[in-house]
C-alpha cells in the first residue's frame, strides 16, 4: 500500500489505485481499497481500534488512478460539499482507438443509467431519469492504432468518459461494455484519473496531486512521448 500512497496528512489520504481494485465493497466479497487504506494507517501509526476513513469519491473498478479518502469526519464533511458543489477539478487519461474527430471539443450528453446492466446510455434530453453529462477532452497523442486523450471531467455520471467517448467513435482500449473488441489481459480498461485539484479542507491551500500511469507497454509508451514533448 505504501507505494500507491500520493498524499497523506492527519485529515486526507490519497491512493494511485490500481485497476481491478474496487474502492468500497461490492457483491464480489473482494477486499475493497477503503479496507487495504484502514489496515495501512491502523499499522503505521499503531492506532488501537477501529480506524475511520470516509470514501469521498470512487473510481471505476478497471481503472486507475486518484482516489481521496477523508481520515476525519471534518474533512469528509467538508469535501463532500466541495464535490457536492463540483469545485474539485478531475483530469483524466483514456487510451483510445484512433477515431475521426476533432483536436479538442466539449461533449454533451444526456446519460440513463442501466440499473441491472450497469451501463449508461445517451438518451435524448426529454427522456425520464436522464441526467446532463458534460466533459471537455483533448486528443494528446497518437500511434498506429491508439490515442491519447486527456479528459475534464465537468460532471460526475455514471460511466460518463467511457460512454460520451464511445458514442463518438473513440472505444477505451479493454473497455467491451463500450464497444472494445477484445479485452485487456489483466481485465482493466485504459482508463486512469491522472490528476485532481482541490482546496484541502483544513489548511485552505489549493492541492494539485498526480497518479502515474500503469505499467504496460500502451501507457509506458504515451508517457515517455510526453515527457519528450516536454523537454
Amino acid at each position: 500500500m505504501q507505494n500507491q500512497v500520493l498524499y497523506e496528512d492527519n485529515h486526507l489520504l490519497i491512493i494511485n489505485k490500481a485497476p481491478g481494485q474496487i474502492v468500497q465493497g461490492d457483491k464480489t466479497g473482494d477486499r475493497p481499497l477503503v479496507e487495504m487504506a484502514k489496515d495501512y494507517i491502523k499499522e503505521k501509526y499503531k492506532k488501537p481500534g477501529a480506524v475511520f476513513l470516509g470514501v469521498v469519491h470512487r473510481l471505476d473498478r478497471p481503472a486507475s488512478g486518484v482516489v481521496l479518502f477523508a481520515r476525519t469526519s471534518k474533512a469528509l464533511t467538508r469535501m463532500n460539499e466541495q464535490f457536492r458543489k463540483k469545485e474539485p477539478q478531475k483530469t483524466y487519461w483514456i487510451v483510445t482507438e484512433k477515431a475521426n474527430i476533432p483536436q479538442e471539443n466539449q461533449l454533451e450528453n444526456y446519460l440513463l443509467k442501466n440499473q441491472k446492466q450497469n451501463k449508461s446510455y445517451v438518451v435524448k434530453p426529454n427522456r425520464d431519469g436522464a441526467k446532463q453529462a458534460l466533459l471537455n477532452y483533448k486528443v494528446l497523442l497518437h500511434s498506429d492504432r491508439y490515442m491519447l486523450i486527456e479528459v475534464d471531467l465537468q460532471t460526475g455520471r455514471h460511466h460518463q468518459i467511457r460512454v460520451q467517448l464511445s458514442s463518438i467513435g473513440a472505444i477505451i482500449k479493454g473497455d467491451l461494455k463500450y464497444g472494445a473488441d477484445r479485452p485487456n489481459k489483466d481485465k482493466s480498461i485504459h482508463l486512469h484519473a491522472r490528476k485532481l485539484t482541490f482546496i484541502h479542507p483544513t489548511k485552505k491551500e489549493k492541492i494539485e496531486i498526480e497518479a502515474a500511469a500503469p505499467d504496460d507497454v500502451l501507457w509506458n509508451y504515451f508517457s515517455a512521448e510526453l515527457a519528450k514533448a516536454k523537454r
